[in-house]
């Protein structure tokens, strides 16, 4: 765990993607190049582009790895040229990027070395851990909101038939798996499960009464609260870069009859001090 504080403009956009995965011959290198052109242009009028990697930045499989299969060509580089690729390919943002989260793929090198870490000190970035919190602050040092960020391992899935029901099973899964985490954090997300997911605040119709009349309002976030509603959150779950299927080779989430996800990432556009909502974007 790691507590971050970044300074950033009131009305700014912030980019979630990870599970890039470089170094698998699965992986669209369009997809990547995409999302790191859009993080240093403009996007929904604004240029102030900030952006957070959710890990697995590499592969990382070693041969005592079972899902190492050369042959097939899932594994397309060394460990060395994986990091040496990431840092090239994530290098024209890094003054945008807050942080690089450690994904379970580096979190294997654990008794040789942190890929992650390391990419992180060739860019110059600050060090996310397997999990972070960031405080989101003005350029006078106030708080403007608190975010959890978290790799993730837990998986999310749904067995319900109808399209509509799963995809609302999935987001509430995800609601809960990041919900007791973090208790003063308007905005949580984790990576790991490829799955592109938004589930955004549920505001819930009370009564009150302005002392000679009774008016209705709903419930809402206060961004510095040191407890916010679980209700009153955003959580995204962050999406990848890695395909299925592809012809003539063979990927481990083919092998393990994984369902075909939507590839892709997240923004958060924040403005005046709100997150005003967040967009997928689909590859």
């Amino acid at each position: 765990m790691e507590i971050i504080s970044k300074i950033v403009p009131v009305n700014f956009n912030l980019f979630l993607f990870g599970d890039t995965h470089i170094g698998n011959s699965h992986v669209t290198y369009k997809g990547i190049q995409k999302a790191i052109d859009m993080i240093g242009s403009e996007y929904s009028g604004l240029r102030e582009n900030y952006a957070i990697h959710m890990g697995d930045v590499t592969e990382c499989i070693y041969m005592n790895d079972p899902r190492f299969r050369p042959v097939d060509g899932t594994v397309v580089g060394t460990l060395d040229s994986e990091k040496e690729e990431a840092v090239k390919i994530l290098k024209p943002i890094r003054s945008r990027l807050i942080t690089i989260l450690k994904g379970n793929h580096e979190d294997k090198m654990w008794a040789v070395s942190n890929p992650t870490k390391q990419i992180c000190s060739e860019l110059k970035v600050p060090y996310g851990s397997y999990s972070c919190r960031i405080s989101f602050q003005d350029k006078r040092g106030n708080l403007l909101f608190k975010g959890f960020f978290a790799h993730g391992r837990k998986q999310i899935s749904s067995t319900a038939d109808d399209p509509r029901r799963r995809e609302e099973n999935m987001r509430l899964i995800l609601k809960r798996h990041l919900k007791d985490l973090a208790g003063d954090c308007v905005l949580m997300a984790k990576g790991d499960t490829h799955k592109l997911l938004i589930c955004d605040p549920s505001p819930r119709l009370y009564l009150r009464d302005t002392g000679t009349e009774i008016q209705d309002a709903y419930t809402e976030a206060e961004y510095t609260d040191r407890y916010i509603h679980p209700d009153d959150r955003w959580y995204v779950n962050s999406g990848s870069f890695m395909r299925l299927q592809i012809v003539g080779k063979e990927s481990y989430a083919e092998r393990a009859e994984l369902p075909p996800v939507e590839l892709g990432f997240a923004i958060v556009r924040f403005r005046d001090r709100k997150i005003e909502g967040i967009d997928k974007v689909t590859l």
